[in-house]
């Protein structure tokens, strides 16, 4: 973990004391580690393991404190979190680069808090397309694919703010024919 990036990072954006908590396999978040906490950032790492140290309960998590996650941190945040693979039985829906060591896009359980999956560096890394062929085969209802530089933030009526240099990607399945949409989403300002 690089934690002066994120240290500094967070201080630029106006964070006062920052506390760095370092997981590890075999030593999952505790309550008592965001005891006092103002907000919790989760920042980037290997996916599969974020997901088994940090969701399938958010009960450490106190309700009133705000929740950010970059990359790994993002994409547990969802309900139905997809952590990696590049493949869906035989058929390769994005760069096995991005596969986070893991041969089939298999959602696991997340944190829930949204609804919707959650992918990352969509553009970047070419994610966007195992987010649509997850979408395509049900493996989860709807999802958010984002750019790098990149936020979407969910208002209390789950409607999402775009904020940054890049882009967001709404997939969602629907019709009786089961079409899936992709609806881009820009910052204001951006074009």
């Amino acid at each position: 973990m690089d934690e002066e990036r994120w240290i500094g990072g967070l201080r630029s954006a106006g964070a006062g004391e920052v506390s760095v908590v370092a997981l590890a396999e075999g030593r999952p978040v505790r309550a008592e580690d965001v005891e006092g906490a103002a907000g919790v950032y989760v920042c980037g790492g290997l996916t599969p393991l974020y997901a088994d140290l940090l969701a399938g309960s958010a009960d450490w998590l106190p309700e009133d404190v705000p929740y950010a996650g970059f990359s790994a941190g993002a994409a547990v945040a969802a309900r139905s979190a997809i952590v990696g693979g590049w493949r869906l039985g035989d058929l390769a829906v994005c760069s096995d680069d991005a596969s986070e060591d893991l041969d089939q896009v298999e959602p696991r359980p997340g944190l829930g808090l949204v609804p919707f999956a959650v992918d990352v560096h969509a553009s970047q890394w070419g994610t966007l397309t195992r987010l649509v062929h997850a979408v395509a085969a049900g493996l989860v209802d709807e999802g958010w694919a984002i750019d790098e530089h990149t936020c979407a933030t969910p208002d209390e009526h789950g409607e999402i703010a775009v904020h940054g240099l890049g882009s967001a990607y709404h997939v969602t399945r629907g019709g009786s024919d089961g079409a899936v949409t992709v609806d881009v989403q820009r910052p204001a300002g951006v074009h």
